[in-house]
């Protein structure tokens, strides 16, 4: 088919077409320019007001309510809604926290787990031959993968774990007693 047939067809222009033609994925977007908001003139005074609050006493400390309403009353603030103000609060208020050394930064770490096994290690407290003690203690999980690669996991629950160790005790003559962790 024709470049001409194709700018018929689908009612676009034969940039349109040489740029579709050229490759099977659009070009990125330029970012757009950052735009102003009309909080921008007041963002001094609220991180003002909130590094103050990092030496005053809890119950004296600003809410965003109060900040509001200062804003309208010391400063003149017209036509900045309550949830701009309390979406800037709410942003602002742990990075400046970070930024005077005062609170640690907010860190995720995103967990993955692959399709296998999982070990749990730890220790458990038994009685043999009228003397406490702790032994390792190993507890397998098994992962499996869900659909769309989401993981579940299947526990192996203690006694199945212990099923071996507490043969063996019975096997010698002597009783196993599992107990709980209070």
């Amino acid at each position: 088919m024709s470049n001409r047939a194709l700018e018929r067809k689908y009612r676009v222009g034969r940039r349109t077409v040489q740029k579709a033609l050229s490759s099977a994925w659009p070009q990125p977007r330029d970012p757009y320019a950052p735009r102003r908001s009309k909080l921008d003139p007041f963002k001094p005074v609220i991180d003002q007001m909130l590094l103050a609050d990092l030496d005053a006493p809890r119950k004296q400390r600003h809410t965003v309510v109060r900040i509001y309403r200062r804003l309208i009353n010391e400063h003149a603030m017209d036509d900045v809604s309550y949830q701009v103000v309390r979406a800037y609060v709410a942003k602002r208020k742990p990075e400046i926290r970070v930024e005077t050394g005062r609170g640690p930064a907010q860190v995720f770490i995103e967990q993955s787990h692959l399709a296998g096994a999982e070990f749990d290690f730890g220790e458990v407290a038994v009685r043999f031959a009228g003397r406490a003690g702790e032994v390792p203690f190993v507890l397998p999980a098994v992962v499996v993968l869900r659909e769309g690669g989401v993981p579940g996991v299947r526990l192996r629950r203690s006694g199945g774990v212990l099923r071996g160790p507490r043969a063996r005790f019975q096997s010698a003559g002597r009783r196993a007693v599992r107990r709980d962790p209070v």
